[in-house]
């Protein structure tokens, strides 16, 4: 039996049709013809490639220590050390060596003179700004001292200082004049405050710069609802969060490189919304989303997942899921919400493939989800316990039995609910007219 074909199942149907299967988004070919993509490892060169600055180092280094394949780890760890060399955080590199133990050769090891180099010119950089900005204070000019912070914040996060870098910039906002330096202390602040991931931070200062709408484009806007968007995900707002990364409009591009890639957005807007859209938001908020429809373009497993569930095609939307979890292990952000999104996803596929039928058999509902009946009917049970599928199950015969609402006793309870409040308000009517055929009217004395 093809585990997709989905169209014999049941044992009787329930005629409410709530389990119609609608068209998926575009495709050019079929379900038969289009082929499964295969769990390959992660590309960590053509990944890495996606980021630029301290978030691309973070991440190498996040796989780094993530990662069991030795040769995958090493990978990292060189090229984590390169983009360290480009740069100016010797905390960092001294980290990094620390990590490869000289499994990469002598051309990998501590290089002191270069952490001394930077070092000594770091303080000399440090005595000129400070020189500088004492200057500015002294003339008490606004514009020169507003600089004179946002150096220092550039300064303190090229070194790795990201607690000074924060206060830094978060001080220019006295010093502000026009809404658009107002917007780009907000912008700094926000990527220092996902850096020591504190999205308390990054909520607040989304919200300072939303209140300025007038310096707003269109890229800055999306860059707005990314972070908002990494917020919601921190805090398991999974709702939240999918509706932020399906703001993020094309503009966005490669802008903000330095925090999230466009696949990302496709990947985590994505995920999110199957854990928990119902199928009508899913509908008309991802699959009709021209703007999203750009982004999922970038991750072909990610919107043919969607395709999948929205069809009620589970067996491919899990295997896709499987094939994806691997590589998602080694996202910074995601890592940590893996295992809850699959498991809200899978159980709402259950809740769908069961809604909108009288009785399943439990072995075949088994063989679509590619368990155990015995597995498939603790998972059945946890939901039914939990109050998210209206069933009983059939031990013995492996059945689950819906209990469905008595729709004849419920129709006739609405038309008596009905009836009494069209007597109520005919009632009301009459004794409205009687009053006024009588001119009983009061009017309210009025209050001197």
């Amino acid at each position: 039996m093809d585990l997709e074909d989905a169209s014999n199942p049941m044992i009787e149907a329930n005629g409410t049709g709530g389990g119609a299967v609608e068209a998926p988004l575009s495709s050019t070919t079929t379900r038969k013809n289009r082929p499964i993509i295969s769990a390959e490892p992660l590309d960590i060169e053509a990944y890495a490639g996606l980021y630029t600055g301290r978030t691309k180092i973070n991440r190498l280094i996040f796989i780094a220590s993530h990662c069991d394949n030795p040769t995958m780890q090493l990978e990292a760890l060189r090229m984590a050390y390169d983009e360290i060399k480009k740069g100016e955080n010797t905390q960092l590199f001294r980290e990094v060596v620390q990590k490869i133990e000289g499994r990469l050769g002598p051309n990998y090891e501590m290089d002191v003179a270069w952490c001394s180099t930077i070092e000594r010119k770091a303080e000399q950089r440090k005595e000129k700004l400070e020189s500088e900005l004492n200057s500015y204070r002294t003339n008490l000019i606004k514009e020169s001292i507003r600089m004179g912070y946002n150096d220092f914040g550039d300064f303190y996060y090229a070194h790795g200082a990201l607690g000074d870098s924060f206060k830094s910039y978060v001080r220019t906002r006295d010093y502000c004049t026009t809404s658009k330096h107002i917007i780009q202390m907000c912008l700094n602040a926000i990527l220092v405050s996902i850096e020591m991931c504190q999205f308390s931070n990054v909520t607040s200062y989304v919200s300072k710069a939303e209140q300025t709408p007038e310096a707003l484009d269109p890229p800055t806007v999306a860059k707005l609802c990314c972070a908002a968007g990494l917020a919601h995900l921190e805090a398991k707002k999974y709702k939240l969060a999918a509706r932020k990364f399906l703001e993020v409009g094309p503009e966005l591009g490669n802008s903000y490189s330095e925090v999230i890639a466009p696949q990302d957005i496709a990947t985590y807007g994505g995920l999110c919304a199957l854990a928990s859209f119902d199928r009508t938001e899913l509908k008309n908020k991802v699959i009709d989303n021209i703007n999203f429809r750009d982004f999922l373009e970038l991750v072909p497993e990610v919107r043919e997942l969607i395709n999948d569930f929205y069809s009620s095609h589970y067996a491919s939307c899990l295997e896709y899921l499987g094939n994806l979890k691997p590589n998602l292990m080694f996202d910074i952000h995601l890592y940590d919400h893996v295992e809850t999104l699959y498991d809200q996803i899978r159980n709402k596929a259950l809740i769908q493939y069961t809604l909108p039928f009288v009785s399943v058999d439990m072995r075949m509902m088994a063989d679509a989800f590619k368990t155990s009946v015995a597995g498939l009917e603790k998972e059945l049970e946890a939901l039914i316990t939990d109050n998210q599928i209206q069933a009983r199950i059939d031990s013995h015969n492996k059945i689950l039995y819906a209990r469905h609402a008595d729709q004849r006793n419920a129709t006739f309870q609405r038309v008596l609910q009905t009836g009494n409040e069209f007597d109520q308000d005919v009632r009301a009517m009459l004794l409205r007219a009687n009053l006024l055929k009588r001119e009983c009217n009061i009017t309210a004395s009025r209050k001197v």
